[in-house]
């Protein structure tokens, strides 16, 4: 009797056992591109991987990226691809280990845990783009001279089919576009196109997220005398000076014209020593000390090569050359994430070569022709509005204390989509919290478009403010209004 039970339990089990295997999902991601464990890393549960994904074979061009799953029920939670601007910097150096990925660089010795990673909320996919940025390269090197906003788009999008065949497990999860900076070009031309070629691509975006986002370049470098002149860094003088003479929205475009104006070089010489206070700090975080040891610009598009264009100008007219221009994200946490990615240990660990290059920059020159381009002076706002009027959840937020791209262009720019495509504000603006504290303030229009502030935050908000840039990013995963007191 015992021996006919146990050979039925036996049977049972063995036949539950199949099951289950017949009836799980098979994880088939590539064991090649599988990261054992980073130099310094403390113990973690989630799965890492890292590698490239050609875009262009006859070219030669291939991006690098870095995933990280979920820190649990990865196979619930959705994917989210982080992008970060400049044009020229790196997503993995700056977005994956200065801001929101599972770990933060000490000393450019070791990693430490980040508390309010956003993979605790999903599986990120961080991608140095476009080739040339980061460990991203192209062979052949004519690339870099053709390269724009739609180049970068395309090859994105390429990236993304490809990935996907590598991972086919996430093809079918929901998947939603970030970034911050430039991103506002990247985020929503590449969401675009996914929309755009809906029937050639399985992917089930349902969303963006853009911070800081550079989304019309008149409005947002416009705001920044106003910015400057409201925290009182600059006097009531110089900020008329300046609106009146020569505004930063003309002295860009004149810049990328490549044709400085007297009556700009002029404005800028007149309030020379009020401007010259500006690289004493931060304007990526007017209230932070700056890193004296490190400059690093991570929302350069008020270049260097413009800036020598200035400089040259300026001798040429004999006038004073002031820094005004030299607006440089400079954090101690950003050299310590370039100099462990520049560790060969840690490159090998990646799967990453340095191509093309000597040694990792967290912002590239590669792409200089990006600072020669006018796509920069093409508004992507009217985008942002195709892919509300597209059915996709969207969020524009800012770093409340971040000069370059200040929260005063962004906010009357998605007020003035809101107007056009006609939509009613359902959540007046209004404070939002973490905990008892103020995170920021929000205003949603419609139930498709949001705006909102974190308070206390910088440019790069998770590096500054880890935990409401988290809260916000949770919310938005989650389709949810941010949290009242």
């Amino acid at each position: 009797m015992f021996s006919q039970h146990f050979h039925s339990w036996v049977f049972i089990a063995i036949t539950s056992a199949i099951l289950l295997l017949i009836c799980s999902p098979v994880r088939s991601f590539p064991e090649a591109d599988k990261v054992k464990t980073l130099p310094g890393q403390p113990p973690v549960t989630f799965q890492q991987f890292a590698g490239y994904v050609t875009v262009d074979e006859r070219k030669q061009r291939s991006l690098f990226y870095y995933f990280v799953e979920a820190e649990t029920n990865a196979a619930s939670k959705p994917i989210v691809l982080w992008l970060n601007g400049g044009p020229g910097c790196s997503s993995i150096g700056v977005g994956a280990f200065t801001e929101n990925g599972p770990f933060t660089t000490a000393y450019g010795k070791s990693i430490v845990k980040n508390n309010f990673s956003w993979n605790k909320e999903a599986n990120i996919l961080y991608l140095d783009s476009p080739a040339g940025v980061g460990f991203s390269y192209s062979l052949n090197n004519s690339f870099y001279r053709t390269l724009n906003d739609e180049v970068t788009a395309r090859d994105s999008f390429v990236f993304l089919q490809r990935w996907f065949d590598k991972f086919p497990e996430y093809k079918n999860k929901d998947f939603y576009i970030t970034g911050e900076s430039y991103a506002g070009h990247y985020v929503p031309q590449l969401a675009e196109l996914i929309v755009k070629s809906k029937s050639k691509v399985q992917f089930n975006l349902k969303g963006i997220a853009i911070g800081n986002p550079l989304l019309d370049l008149d409005i947002d470098v416009n705001s920044v005398e106003e910015y400057y002149w409201s925290h009182g860094i600059i006097s009531e003088s110089a900020y008329k000076t300046r609106i009146s003479l020569c505004n930063s929205s003309r002295l860009n475009r004149e810049f990328i014209g490549g044709q400085i104006s007297l009556d700009c070089v002029l404005a800028i010489n007149r309030v020379a020593d009020e401007y010259s206070f500006i690289s004493a700090i931060d304007p990526y975080y007017i209230i932070g000390d700056k890193c004296l040891s490190y400059n690093l610009s991570q929302a350069n598009f008020l270049s260097e090569l413009l800036n020598l264009r200035l400089s040259k100008f300026i001798q040429a007219q004999n006038l004073q050359q002031t820094n005004e221009l030299d607006q440089q994200l400079d954090s101690c946490n950003q050299q310590n994430s370039e100099l462990y990615l520049n560790r060969k240990d840690v490159q090998k660990a990646l799967h990453a070569q340095l191509l093309g290059a000597k040694t990792y920059r967290l912002c590239s020159s590669n792409v200089v022709s990006y600072y020669e381009a006018s796509d920069r002076l093409t508004p992507t706002i009217d985008v942002v509005g195709f892919l509300v009027r597209s059915g996709l959840r969207v969020i524009v937020y800012s770093g409340d204390l971040d000069a370059v791209i200040p929260f005063i262009g962004s906010r009357r720019l998605v007020d003035g989509l809101a107007k056009k495509l006609r939509l009613k504000t359902t959540v007046p603006y209004s404070a939002w919290f973490v905990g008892k504290q103020v995170g920021g303030w929000t205003q949603v229009y419609g139930d498709k478009l949001t705006y909102a502030t974190i308070r206390g935050a910088s440019h790069g908000a998770p590096t500054t403010q880890p935990e409401r840039s988290f809260v916000l990013f949770t919310s938005f995963l989650n389709g949810k209004p941010l949290p009242e007191a």
